[in-house]
């Protein structure tokens, strides 16, 4: 079952709007139905207004129709929103605008995806549609075919080898066409042309990229670009077999529809299960169950995506691909809150975060770059806390340059937090320094203001001797001057301010004190 909410939430990726009457959202979806002029009884919880001339005349049928709402698409030209709402108050009727440019033939696709086959996800039902669909079209068209997305990762290809080349093998082998191939049809404008037009394009032979030669159209709903359909031949296609592809591609914009309403749907139920837990409350159990995760230890891994011009996208393409595939082969669940994305991980074992991470990133665009963050093992009602551990461990990998920020190499192993709980205390202490949360006088202080006037050494003196708890030599040695002069300054630093290295709590203060202050003096 599903109700209006999800539906409704689902469509705004298409256009789709709901005018008034909120109240409706609640409200579970058991059946479709479309007007039919040989039935003046047709029922159905959610109408398609086919062929209505208004939505006045559409509202009318779903009254009728005794549904519960309405889809419906507008005349061009705008201003029917504020007139919908008013009819479905009227009528008890929630009415849904949909984009003009999404045929109807989509919109059936995804409604009757959602509502008929709401049980039948994209996670558990697979692709295999697709890859009928691939093979149908090679018989018909005499020639290898590809389905691939918009990222250029293939989705579907028939068995056939017809005027197969080393392009299409290294192409399904790496489950995406390969980079240099990628970047020489965007030099030759291929992908501008698909984005561009509906109809289909022809790519000349490539030796040197193995290619023989391609025939691409691109797959659509309305005005968004979903994917594109590949075939191989040597010469552009004519014809009948040109109509075949333009054929072919509007049935794929429709599975692959139906297949992103389902993943959509159950990326948002996984989402909400996952920010519960993370969130915390007393169903954590409940939600762990219906998540289909083992009651064991979990880490909470936080990620974050980018490239040099766009953290919005990345991250979009991290969450697709952290979600994409079966339920139950996924490793992790995971959920998109604000600009981070978290998977909650089964096991107690860093380097597997890790090499989740790492497999990720692999499936990512090269130019998309993540950095990670991994919490401490936790059970099912420490996960807040597993969040929490994540976030700073996230930050301290940016904060090394992970993915070519700032320090780039310096943090390439996102870190964990039992193995990293120090440098997560220093960062602590530090942030608390910057907020101007330590002690303004003192020791350090004093010592740090006699460093900036005079141009001494006492800070780095006082680290090194606290470093090497009190031994003379190796304090020495650290700094690279005789034992004797540490004497003398710690005689200096003592006639400026009380030092009191006998005391192990003054010694504890200070050690916290330098530490909070950062490494800049550090010899």
């Amino acid at each position: 079952m599903i109700t209006l909410d999800r539906l409704v939430n689902v469509l705004g990726g298409y256009g789709v709007r709901l005018c008034g009457r909120p109240e409706a959202r609640s409200a579970v979806l058991r059946s479709v139905a479309m007007p039919d002029a040989t039935d003046r009884h047709v029922t159905g919880d959610l109408l398609l207004a086919v062929g209505a001339s208004s939505p006045a005349e559409a509202v009318r049928w779903a009254a009728a129709a005794q549904a519960t709402a309405v889809l419906v698409r507008p005349p061009e030209g705008g201003g029917a929103e504020q007139d919908a709402a008013a009819l479905g108050d009227r009528h008890g009727v929630a009415v849904l605008l949909a984009d003009p440019a999404v045929s109807w033939s989509q919109l059936a696709g995804v409604v009757y995806g959602l509502v008929l086959e709401s049980r039948e996800t994209a996670s558990g039902r697979g692709p295999t549609d697709l890859f009928a669909l691939a093979d149908s079209l090679a018989d018909v068209i005499g020639g290898a075919v590809t389905i691939e997305d918009r990222h250029s990762r293939v989705l579907a290809y028939s068995r056939s080898q017809q005027a197969g080349d080393p392009a299409r093998l290294a192409t399904i082998l790496g489950r995406r066409v390969p980079e240099r191939l990628r970047e020489r049809l965007q030099r030759r404008g291929v992908f501008a042309r698909l984005a561009a037009t509906d109809e289909p394009v022809f790519v000349a032979a490539d030796d040197e990229q193995g290619l023989t030669g391609r025939m691409a159209v691109a797959v659509r709903a309305g005005r968004e670009l979903l994917g594109s359909v590949w075939v191989s031949c040597a010469a552009p296609l004519t014809g009948e077999r040109l109509r075949a592809l333009a054929d072919g591609a509007r049935v794929v914009a429709l599975h692959l529809l139906r297949s992103r309403a389902s993943a959509d749907l159950e990326r948002q139920v996984e989402s909400d299960l996952v920010g519960r837990l993370l969130e915390g409350g007393a169903d954590a159990a409940t939600s762990a169950s219906r998540l289909g995760l083992a009651p064991r230890a979990m880490r909470v891994v936080a990620v974050r995506a980018f490239t040099p011009d766009d953290r919005h996208a990345a991250l979009l393409l991290a969450f697709e691909q952290a979600t994409t595939g079966f339920g139950w082969s996924r490793p992790g669940r995971s959920a998109l809150l604000g600009d981070t994305l978290y998977t909650l991980l089964p096991g107690e074992e860093a380097e597997t975060a890790r090499q989740w991470v790492r497999d990720l990133q692999a499936e990512l665009p090269a130019p998309v770059r993540v950095a990670a963050g991994i919490g401490a093992p936790a059970e099912v009602t420490d996960l807040p806390a597993g969040r929490q551990e994540a976030d700073e461990c996230l930050a301290l990998h940016e904060g090394a340059g992970a993915g070519g920020g700032p320090g780039a190499g310096l943090g390439s192993v996102p870190p964990a937090y039992d193995e990293s709980w120090d440098e997560i205390l220093l960062l602590r202490l530090r942030a608390a320094a910057r907020g101007g949360r330590t002690p303004a006088r003192g020791p350090v202080s004093t010592l740090r203001r006699h460093d900036t006037l005079h141009g001494t050494r006492f800070v780095a003196t006082l680290r090194a001797w606290l470093e090497s708890q009190g031994d003379l030599a190796w304090t020495a040695e650290r700094l690279d001057v005789h034992p004797n002069t540490v004497r003398n300054r710690l005689r200096k630093m003592n006639e400026l301010t009380p030092l009191d290295l006998d005391d192990p709590r003054q010694r504890l203060a200070m050690t916290i004190m330098l530490a909070a202050s950062g490494d800049d003096d550090r010899p």
